[in-house]
């Protein structure tokens, strides 16, 4: 007998969450005769505690095709950590008041730890349940994977903006701007900033310096660069992890709050960085964060990632369907010329809360750029333009205005 099924999104969004989205539930829809009813729900895990469903058989075909093509999180996304036992017997009921024997959640570490923990939960109470975790993180910090979909299309955003504002900082250096520095986002992970180095094609191309996570930062020895590098170009363009510590393993711009998950939460390591460039050099110097604009652009985004997005969605379903369970889809690579890749899939207890840094090799002696190997690793991951139709000069994006199903327990009434 068929059987429903629940996905909810999680944590940051990304460019291309949504394509996994479509690729699962147009997956999905090839096999009635395992999965009767597909709801999504509201706000990620929050949406199951608080029963707010979605039947997603409303959206018709050229729909999913539209949600594809849209960013972020379309049927919106959450951090919550699932913190007592009454909020992991609540999923439960929900799922057998909804008769679900399968749960999709599409998130990053943290997700593949409340994907497993909700899989063991069933299992405990003997509810039959196949659990998937379908992977997606900016930071491309999941392990056991090639790369995390969502990673790709951000790289190339940012590669693409420090190439960008690289030409125009070496227009005005002259009389100007001497010094352009540029925070993304990766908080243990210098994925993102290190694929800032793929804008450069040969010496002396921005980015000049990139500060990493993996490496410790020590103040006078990058003033020293920065200097160095001013007197040789002319100007120097700077690309920042936010995550970056200092010598004693403190965030260089903690804020002194905390997320769910018990994250230091961090903010302003751009204008820290410009302070002390200030102070020293005396350089007029301008900064930027890409913040929720690398996340969201799909605009720009990577037809490898786009590709490999929709991808781990068909498989979390194809899997699901043939009795998988615990595991989360990845993508394994084959060959880097040409870039070739397949979907596999790994025990989601070798995923949860473990994080993929930078390796050793992947950085340069100094500490401040990416080696050969790094660049054959990232460059295939950009590749490709995917762009979504444009109308009146702007991506049409989807935006829907969800129909809750009426709930079928009680209200629920812890406070998450």
């Amino acid at each position: 007998m068929p059987r429903n099924a629940i996905y909810a999104q999680s944590g940051g969004v990304t460019p291309v969450i949504n394509a996994s989205a479509a690729g699962l539930l147009l997956t999905a829809r090839q096999y009635p005769q395992h999965i009767e009813r597909f709801f999504a729900a509201k706000n990620g895990i929050l949406g199951v505690l608080n029963e707010a469903l979605i039947d997603t058989a409303v959206l018709s075909e050229r729909e999913l095709h539209q949600l594809k093509q849209t960013p972020s999180g379309a049927f919106g996304s959450c951090r919550h950590k699932l913190k007592t036992d009454a909020e992991l017997k609540r999923l439960l009921a929900v799922f057998q008041a909804w008769d679900i024997g399968y749960f999709f959640y599409n998130g990053g570490g943290d997700s593949a730890d409340t994907c497993l923990r909700v899989s063991e939960l069933a299992r405990a109470a003997n509810y039959p349940l196949q659990a998937i975790h379908i992977p997606k993180t900016i930071d491309n910090d999941l392990p056991l994977t090639d790369c995390s979909p969502g990673f790709g299309s951000v790289a190339k955003y940012v590669a693409t903006s420090v190439r960008e504002a690289g030409l125009d900082v070496a227009s005005m250096a002259a009389s100007s701007t001497k010094v352009f520095v540029l925070e993304v986002m990766g908080r243990h992970a210098g994925w993102i900033a290190a694929a800032s180095a793929l804008a450069s094609r040969q010496a002396g191309e921005p980015p000049h310096l990139i500060l990493l996570p993996e490496v410790p930062f020590e103040s006078e020895r990058f003033i020293t660069l920065v200097q160095d590098t001013v007197a040789r170009y002319g100007y120097a363009v700077i690309v920042a992890a936010e995550g970056v510590k200092d010598t004693s393993g403190q965030f260089l711009s903690e804020t002194g709050l905390r997320d769910a998950f018990g994250h230091a939460q961090l903010g302003g390591l751009a204008p820290t960085l410009v302070a002390q460039i200030k102070a020293a050099t005396g350089f007029k110097c301008h900064w930027a964060v890409a913040d929720y604009l690398q996340r969201a652009a799909r605009h720009l985004a990577s037809a490898t990632d786009l590709a490999q997005a929709v991808a781990v969605g068909e498989a979390a379903a194809q899997l699901a369907v043939a009795g998988q369970s615990e595991v989360m889809i990845t993508v394994e690579r084959l060959s880097d010329k040409p870039y070739t890749w397949e979907i596999g899939a790994v025990p989601l207890a070798m995923v949860a809360n473990v994080e993929k840094t930078m390796p050793p090799e992947f950085i340069d002696a100094q500490g401040f750029g990416i080696t050969d190997l790094a660049r054959r690793y990232l460059s295939p991951l950009i590749q490709g333009e995917a762009p979504p139709p444009f109308i009146d000069g702007l991506p049409d994006y989807g935006f829907w205005q969800w129909q809750l199903e009426t709930p079928r327990l009680p209200r629920y009434s812890q406070e998450v």
